[in-house]
C-alpha cells in the first residue's frame, strides 16, 4: 500500500512540475488603451474601475492584472495625444481576454467607463510580453 501511495505522489508531483514549466514558457498578453477621461467625470470613472471593473475582471480565467494609469508627464518624446489615462489589462492568453470581453458583466461595465470619456475614439494596442 505504501508503494502505491508513493507512486501516486510522484506522478502528481511530475504533473505539477510539467504544468509549472508550461506556464513559465507561456508569455502573457497586455492590452493598452489610451483614454481621454472627462475631468468632471474622473472620480466616477475611478470609482467604477476600482469597485466594479477590477473585481469582475479578477475573477476571470487567465486574469493576471488590470491597471488604470493616470498620466503625470512625458519625460521624453510626446504623450499620447488627448489622453490622460492608460488602461492596461494583462491576461495569460489573448483567447482568455477575448472571452472576458464577451461576458455579460464586461458588456455591462465597460460602457460605464466609456461614458466618462470625452471621446470613444481611443487607441487600443495589443502586446505580447516578450
Amino acid at each position: 500500500m505504501k508503494r502505491r501511495t508513493c507512486l501516486k505522489t510522484m506522478l502528481a508531483g511530475a504533473g505539477l512540475a510539467a504544468t509549472v514549466n508550461a506556464q513559465k514558457t507561456h508569455h502573457p498578453i497586455e492590452l493598452h488603451v489610451d483614454l481621454q477621461v472627462d475631468p468632471a467625470k474622473e472620480k466616477e470613472m475611478l470609482h467604477i474601475f476600482h469597485t466594479q471593473f477590477h473585481p469582475a475582471a479578477a475573477k476571470q480565467p487567465g486574469f493576471i492584472d488590470v491597471k488604470m494609469l493616470k498620466l503625470r508627464s512625458a519625460l521624453q518624446g510626446s504623450a499620447p495625444p488627448r489622453s490622460n489615462y492608460r488602461f492596461v489589462l494583462i491576461y495569460q492568453t489573448e483567447e482568455q481576454r477575448k472571452a472576458w470581453v464577451e461576458t455579460p458583466i464586461h458588456k455591462k461595465l465597460w460602457p460605464t467607463i466609456e461614458n466618462t470619456l470625452v471621446s470613444k475614439d481611443y487607441t487600443v494596442l495589443l502586446y505580447d510580453v516578450a
